[in-house]
């Protein structure tokens, strides 16, 4: 994850903003100061939990990549998913809608700061869930955030 050059990288955490386990402890290792980064966020945005369907933009505190989505697929750390889980489609979503519409402090459009957005398996490590499943509903959040159904 961290050998492809973007601006974000999305971490596919616990609704606490915990990163001990996973490709978050991989990031938090790389970038020392994203898991306050990232608890603050959801204690000030989300009264300390933030939920599943839900993503925050927080610093890495590095140049590169600069930033990182917190996309939470489980609520507690080390959850294991329930096979008929939706969770990575819900954190798949609210991370293409906050890349979509979401803003920077300064007013900015998040997407013209951030070209590049590398997401690992949502899900798919510690969560237990299927490689195939997890990309199946990553499509369905593609589908919807930048193919929506025709108006009538």
């Amino acid at each position: 994850m961290l050998d492809i050059p973007a601006e974000a990288v999305v971490s596919p955490a616990n609704s606490s903003g915990w990163m001990r386990g996973g490709i978050d402890a991989v990031y938090a290792r790389a970038f020392p100061l994203v898991e306050a980064n990232v608890r603050s966020a959801v204690l000030a945005l989300h009264g300390g939990e933030l939920p599943v369907g839900e993503a925050v933009l927080v610093p890495t505190g590095e140049i590169e990549p600069q930033w990182l989505v917190s996309a939470p697929t489980m609520r507690r750390p080390a959850e294991t998913l329930p096979d008929d889980t939706v969770h990575p489609y819900l954190a798949a979503r609210a991370v293409l809608r906050l890349w979509r519409d979401g803003r920077l402090e300064d007013g900015r459009p998040i997407r013209s700061v951030i070209r590049t957005l590398v997401m690992p398996g949502l899900g798919t490590g510690i969560g237990g869930v299927a490689p195939g499943t997890c990309a199946r509903q990553v499509a369905a959040a593609w589908d919807e955030v930048f193919s929506p159904l025709p108006r009538r």
